[in-house]
């Protein structure tokens, strides 16, 4: 086992993975629709997953400084199993009944409602992004903090 940083070097990681993920969709978001759009720095669904990628560099990174054989580790992956899974499955499922509500809304208007954000959920190629996302950006925190 690794010697104590004082700091959680895996929470930072998956922060700040999660914080460049969200960058990442803010800005190619911006460009694909020619226009500014702060909402694509907190929401869900798109490219890359930033759930994936914050989950899997958390865990990615406890079992690189605690070792992939360690409770903590299993723990960890076990609840990055769960998240990733969550995004595809359920949240996909959420993300196809709001284009569905949309289509019906717009058919027979309604007064007053909310509006329906559809992109909550992940496709599989943005799921695959994001964990390549946070394992890279774990690997190298963890190789940048062991070579120094």
């Amino acid at each position: 086992m690794k010697e104590t940083i004082p700091i959680s070097i895996s929470l930072v990681s998956a922060v700040i993975v999660q914080v460049l993920c969200q960058i990442t969709k803010f800005i190619s978001y911006s460009i694909r629709d020619k226009s500014i759009n702060i909402k694509y720095l907190y929401t869900a669904g798109g490219m890359p997953s930033s759930h994936s990628a914050f989950v899997t560099a958390l865990s990615l990174s406890i079992g690189l400084w605690n070792g992939f054989n360690s409770d903590l580790f299993a723990v960890s992956f076990v609840f990055a199993a769960i998240i990733i899974y969550d995004a595809y499955r359920l949240r996909g499922t959420v993300q196809t009944h709001s284009k569905i509500l949309k289509k019906l809304i717009n058919q027979f208007p309604v007064d007053e409602h909310e509006p329906i954000e559809e992109m909550v959920g992940h496709s599989i190629p943005e799921i695959l992004a994001g964990i390549i996302a946070g394992s890279v950006f774990a690997g190298i925190v963890y190789f940048v903090f062991t070579l120094f």
